[in-house]
This record gives C-alpha cells, structure tokens and sequence, in this order.
C-alpha cells in the first residue's frame, strides 16, 4: 500500500506558501500558485500534501472530466450513469517533457483498432477539472505547452481537434507551479496567470532546521503514529476551508477596501486590473478563513505581496526585490 502523504498540518514554517495553498482552495477563483525557490525547501512536499487536504468533491460516477451533474457530462464520453459519488479533489502532475497529446487527450488508438471506432482519449486536462494541476519546474516547460496552458487557463475549456475528431470539454482548474528560479525564468503570460506568487528560502535558524529533520524522520520511520498525530490537526483546517467558503457569498466588501486596492496597483505601477482583482478576491478568501464578516485594511496588506510582487515590471535599479518593493509601499500607502 502506498504511504500517505506528508500532512500539511506539519509542514515546518514557509507560512507564506501554505497560506496561499490554503487560500486557493477556500476561493480556487483565485487562480492558481506560484512557488519559486531553492531546492529542498518543501515546495512538492506540500503539494502532495494539499492533495489530501482538500475537501471531496461530488461528481458523476464515470465521468472521465469529473462532473457536478449529469448534464454536464461531455456526450462524446457516453456516461450513463446518474449516480453522484464523493471523490478526492484531483491533483494532476504535467510533468516536464509531455506531449501535447498527453495534455489534451487525443484518438483511442486501441478501439480505434479493435472496434473501427474513432474515439477519444482524455488527456491530463481532463483529469483535471475542479482540481489542481501541479508543474514542477515550470519555467522548464516546452513553450508550445505553455501556450497550450494559456488558451485553457483563458477559456476554461479544452477544445481537440485533430484525427477527424472535433472535442469540447470543461478544463477549469487552479494552476500549482514550482521551480528554482536559477535554472532559467518564466514567461510573463504564464507568470501573469497565477493568481499568487511566493518565494521559499531554506531556513537559516537551527531549532527549525531540528524541527524539520525530527518530523521528516518521524514521517519515516515511524509513519502511523505519526499520522495520526496530525490527521486531527489536518481535519481542523479542512474544516475551516469549508466554513470560509461558505462564508465567502455574505462577506463584505466596503468602498474602503476597493480605494486601497485600487491605490496600492497605482503606487506600484503594475500593468492592469488583474493585481487589483486578485488582491481584493485573496484578502476576501482570508477575511472568510479568518471568520471575520468584512475585509479589512490589514488582511490587504497580509495579501499584497503574494498577489502583486509578480505583476511588477522590473526596476534594475531597486536591488531589493519586487517583494521588498511591495512591502515598502504598502507601508507608505496602507499605513
């Protein structure tokens, strides 16, 4: 039987990245998670433990792109069923060096032989709707994929059309990247489509290193016990997700909160409403994870530099960072 994953719960500091994990699955609107950093820094690692984080999702039972309702189904997949079942929230690899057959589905080359039949294969973007979609190194990515991944983040739908074959089906998932920025830069239209972006750095203080390794060697050789040990606190924030997004429809939002919003995008010069959005729709997701019924100027600030540090354009004189910048000015303009 495979190992569970490590929980999320007892993931050692990086607050920053599981905040914003956390957030994308209170609102997946959001739109999806940057990760860039050194190596060893626990990015995959709460990855695959969000996977088991997430709450289920109610779905047609045989329906190969994971629909609400039976009317949903795409009619090229022939579901008969009308059973809904509860099912874990996919979380999809697309690793480094796929096709793009592989990505978007493409002929079932076995009835194709065996029965005469043109039909279609799912790709990984089906697998993937309402759910996530994990890249590792992403700034690795084939370009031709990454225009691929545009069209279908834009769209929310995945169209194939090739072999005599013409497909449409729902591809509405929030997009996890992970990478080390050394080993080369991602491309602008595909930075500017994570709703949030944060960086990782190796922790420089000894007792959380300890407390890293003692956990890492908990997880190993001593796996039940120490599942047990955090499966509670891994239902408690499981709980909370699910209370925040019910809380998310009544929260609100004064004219307060959009001036500062819309103050913030101007001192920092970003390019368009997207910063504005998003940082308004992330400090919505934690007000409602935080219980509280309002937004409020802090959890703006709280939230500014995941959703805007990425959207900067680059200023060669200003060495401290696009974070540091953000930082800056959200003092100056957020006091």
């Amino acid at each position: 039987m495979s190992r569970q994953p490590f929980p999320f719960s007892a993931i050692v500091g990086q607050e920053a990245m599981k905040l914003a994990m956390v957030l994308t699955a209170v609102d997946p609107g959001i739109g999806g998670v940057l990760v860039f950093g050194d190596r060893g820094t626990g990015k995959s690692t709460a990855v695959r433990a969000l996977a088991a984080l997430l709450p289920e999702i109610a779905v047609v039972e045989g329906c190969p792109v994971n629909s609400a309702r039976p009317q949903d189904c795409p009619p090229w997949a022939e579901v008969t069923s009308t059973r809904i079942v509860k099912r874990p929230t996919p979380v999809i690899d697309l690793p480094l060096g796929v096709t793009e057959d592989r990505v978007v589905g493409a002929l079932d080359i076995e009835r194709a032989l065996t029965r005469g039949q043109k039909a279609f294969e799912p790709g990984l973007l089906a697998r993937a709707n309402r759910g996530y979609l994990y890249i590792d190194e992403v700034n690795l990515l084939e370009d031709h994929i990454v225009d691929l991944l545009l069209d279908v983040a834009q769209s929310g739908e995945n169209v194939v059309e090739r072999d005599g074959l013409s497909i449409r089906h729902a591809a509405r998932f929030v997009l996890v990247g992970s990478g080390n920025p050394e080993e080369g830069e991602l491309r602008p239209q595909l930075l500017d489509r994570f709703g949030l972006a944060v960086d990782v750095t190796s922790p420089r203080n000894i007792a959380t290193r300890i407390e890293v390794i003692r956990r890492r060697d908990a997880y190993e050789n001593a796996h039940d016990a120490f599942m047990r040990k955090w499966r509670p606190k891994d239902a408690a924030l499981r709980k909370a997700i699910l209370a925040a997004r019910d809380a998310l429809p009544t929260l609100k939002t004064p004219n307060t909160a959009l001036h500062d919003c819309a103050a913030l995008c101007i001192a920092l010069g970003s390019d368009g409403l997207r910063g504005e959005l998003t940082l308004l729709r992330t400090a919505r997701a934690l007000a409602a994870f935080e219980g509280t019924d309002t937004i409020a100027r802090d959890h703006l600030r709280r939230v500014a530099a995941m959703s805007l540090s990425h959207r900067l354009r680059r200023d060669p004189l200003d060495e401290a960072g696009s974070g540091a910048r953000v930082a800056r000015v959200v003092t100056e303009v957020l006091p």
